[in-house]
C-alpha cells in the first residue's frame, strides 16, 4: 500500500508518516519499481499502535521505546502519565475558573480584564497585607469578581484579611451568596464558620433566608453566628439559640444585646421574657447561668420581665437576688 493510501486509511498525514520514518518508528517494508514507499499490513498495524499510544499522552520517544524495547514495563510510565494528567487537569480547571470569574464580572474592556487579573493574583498572594489591600480596594477598582471574593473569604485564615473580604463581599451585593451557601455545607468546620460570618454581613432577604436555614445546622457554631445576625434583623426564630448562648456563656453579652434588639417589638418582648423566665425556672440551670439570665431580663421591657425580676429579687440564690435587685433599680431609674 502506497503512502497516500495509508494516509487516507489511517488518518495519519503523509508528512507525519515520513516523520515517523525519520525517527525509526515505522519503516515501509518495501519500495515499488518507481521507488515509492510501500507499506505492508504489519507496517500499518504498527502505525495504529503508534497512534494508540500517542492518544494516551506518550511522546514519540516513549512510543518507540514501548514498541521496540522487549524489557519495557508500562506500569511506571502509566503512573507517570496519570500524575501528569492530573496536574494538567488541575491547571486547566484553575484557568477555567479564572476565566469564568472574569466573565461573571462583565468587564467592559481590556482595562477591566487586566484589573481583574491583577486582583485575582493579589488575592492569591502569600502576603496577608497584599491580600487585605486587594480586598479593600476591590470595590473601587471597577468590575468585582464576586465569586473570587467569596472563595477567598471561605479559605482565608488571617482574621484581618477575612474581615476585609467580608466587608468587600457585603459591598458587592449578593453575587457571592451561592458559593457562601455551599460553604455552609462544607465538611470543614472552619469553612462553615467563615461562610456564616460572611453571610451575616450581607443585609438582604436572600442572606436572611440562608441564616434562618443555618439555625437548623448541626454545627453549633454556625447556629450561634446565625442567631446573632438574625437577632439584629428582628427575626424571632433566633430567640431559643440566643438564650442557650447566655446559659452556656458563649458570646452571652452579644446574645443579650440581640435579645434586647428583638424586644423593641412589644409582642416579642413578652415572648422573650417568658422564655427567659422559663429557663430560670429550670432546676438544672446553675447559679452563674441564672445570674446571666437575670441580667438579660434587664433590657427586656414589659410587665412580664418586671414581675420576673421582682420575684428574682427574693431568690434563694443570693447572687441572683442581688442581681435582680440591682437590675430593678436601673429599670426604675430609667
Amino acid at each position: 500500500m502506497l503512502i497516500g493510501d495509508v494516509a487516507r486509511r489511517s488518518g495519519v498525514s503523509a508528512r507525519m508518516l515520513r516523520h515517523y520514518e525519520s525517527l525509526g518508528l515505522v519503516r515501509p517494508t518495501g519500495r515499488t519499481g518507481a521507488g515509492y514507499r510501500e507499506y505492508s499490513s504489519e507496517d500499518i498495524r504498527r502505525i495504529f499502535h503508534i497512534e494508540s499510544l500517542r492518544s494516551l499522552g506518550l511522546s514519540l520517544r516513549e512510543v518507540k521505546r514501548a514498541l521496540d524495547d522487549p524489557g519495557f514495563r508500562p506500569s511506571e510510565l502509566v503512573d507517570d502519565l496519570i500524575r501528569q494528567t492530573r496536574e494538567r487537569i488541575a491547571s486547566e480547571t484553575e484557568l477555567l475558573t479564572r476565566l469564568r470569574r472574569i466573565g461573571a464580572a462583565e468587564p467592559a474592556g481590556w482595562e477591566d480584564v487586566l484589573q481583574i487579573v491583577a486582583l485575582l493574583h493579589a488575592l492569591g498572594s502569600e502576603s496577608a497585607g497584599k491580600r487585605q489591600r486587594a480586598a479593600l480596594s476591590s470595590v473601587e477598582e471597577g468590575p468585582v469578581p464576586v465569586e473570587a471574593l467569596a472563595e477567598a473569604a471561605l479559605s482565608e485564615a488571617d482574621p484581618n484579611v477575612a474581615g476585609a473580604l467580608r466587608w468587600a463581599l457585603a459591598q458587592s451585593g449578593d453575587g457571592g451568596l451561592p458559593l457562601l451557601a455551599e460553604g455552609l455545607g462544607s465538611p470543614v468546620a472552619e469553612v462553615r464558620k467563615r461562610a456564616v460570618q460572611s453571610i451575616a454581613e450581607i443585609s438582604n432577604g436572600e442572606a436572611t433566608a440562608l441564616l434562618q436555614d443555618a439555625l437548623t445546622s448541626r454545627d453549633i457554631v454556625v447556629r450561634r453566628y446565625a442567631a446573632l445576625a438574625l437577632g439584629a434583623r428582628g427575626v424571632a426564630d433566633a430567640v431559643p439559640t440566643l438564650i442557650d448562648m447566655i446559659v452556656e456563656e458563649t458570646n452571652d453579652a452579644d446574645a443579650a444585646d440581640a435579645l434586647s434588639a428583638l424586644a423593641s417589638d412589644p409582642a416579642l418582648a413578652e415572648q422573650i421574657a417568658t422564655s427567659l423566665v422559663g429557663c430560670l425556672a429550670d432546676g438544672t440551670v446553675e447559679s452563674p447561668a441564672r445570674r446571666r439570665l437575670t441580667q438579660a431580663l434587664a433590657d427586656i421591657p414589659g410587665l412580664t420581665a418586671s414581675r420576673a425580676l421582682e420575684d428574682l429579687s427574693h431568690d434563694k440564690d443570693r447572687a441572683v437576688a442581688l442581681t435582680a435587685t440591682y437590675v430593678l433599680k436601673l429599670r426604675d431609674a430609667r
